[in-house]
């Protein structure tokens, strides 16, 4: 039994990791009231009076087109804090689970290909700049680390799943995006990864973590709707389309968010498809 520090313990992974991992481990979960991470005195303090072996950071500023006009903190959130728990975990000798993102590339890669963990980042929003500067400052300051990168995650609180199953029971028809690829990832899942990297301890480094095989946003709303048994027509149109269609200005997004596995599976790790997460999110959530 491990002691596992787990920060931003309201969010959607957050429930996700200690549900998988509560019954395993002696959880110590914090929410930003109890530990603010950007106040390093206090990390190093809340850190040492612990003594955890692992701290898993959920917390995060995550409101994409909002980041635009905060980047101070937005990169307070995603890169001091961060790095203020690195320290804190190598002065504790703890090891430090971070969770980063797909929008520290330009998402410009061919849709033929997967980013792989080496490929040359360059993120084009202030998200994606933060959360690249939160992986340098974990990489700065400890050893000890693994930074696991996800995309298009959804589970228990405010997703893009509960918002199709709303809209498509709302709506004759929808319009969503559909030149934008990438891998639909259950939070469960993530936290199932995390779970197995603790009990396996694979090699500390950077790893692509979403489910197994990609899509398009409205390929998935296609399959949310049939699985849901909801008749919804779902029209395909381009990003720029859409941003014009719903008049709305939003940050890029990523063409190309399709992130390799061949890292994370070659250490023994298991991961589902995005479809067989899918279904047994909705046995959940349909059955509330």
């Amino acid at each position: 039994m491990m002691r596992i520090l787990i920060t931003g313990a309201n969010g959607m992974l957050a429930k996700s990791v200690i549900k998988r991992l509560g019954n395993e481990h002696e959880l110590i979960c914090t929410d930003a009231t109890e530990l603010d991470i950007t106040n390093q005195e206090l990390v190093m303090k809340k850190v040492a009076e612990i003594k955890p072996e692992y701290i898993v950071n959920c917390a995060a500023y995550t409101a994409v087109d909002k980041a635009e006009d905060d980047y101070e903190l937005a990169d307070k959130i995603n890169a001091d804090g961060p790095g203020n728990l690195a320290m804190a975990a190598k002065e504790q000798g703890a090891v430090l689970v971070h969770i980063s993102t797909d929008y520290v590339f330009n998402g410009e890669l061919d849709v033929a290909k997967a980013y792989v963990e080496d490929d040359e980042v360059g993120p084009v929003t202030v998200y994606g700049k933060t959360k690249l500067h939160g992986e340098e400052e974990v990489k700065k300051n400890t050893d000890k680390y693994y930074i696991f990168r996800t995309a298009w995650l959804y589970g228990d609180g405010n997703n893009f799943v509960r918002t199709m199953l709303k809209l498509g029971q709302a709506k004759d028809e929808l319009n969503v995006v559909s030149d934008q690829h990438g891998s639909p990832t259950y939070a469960e899942d993530l936290a199932n990864i995390i779970a197995e990297t603790i009990e396996k301890k694979i090699p500390y480094g950077v790893y692509h973590t979403t489910n197994q095989e990609f899509t398009t946003w409205y390929d998935f709303t296609n399959k949310i709707f049939e699985l849901a048994n909801i008749d919804c027509k779902v029209n395909p149109v381009s990003t720029e389309k859409y941003i014009e269609i719903m008049n709305i200005k939003q940050a890029k997004r990523p063409k190309n968010s399709q992130l390799s596995k061949d890292k994370i599976l070659s250490t023994g790790i298991t991961i589902p498809t995005w479809e067989d997460g899918l279904k047994r999110y909705l046995e959940v959530e349909l059955n509330k």
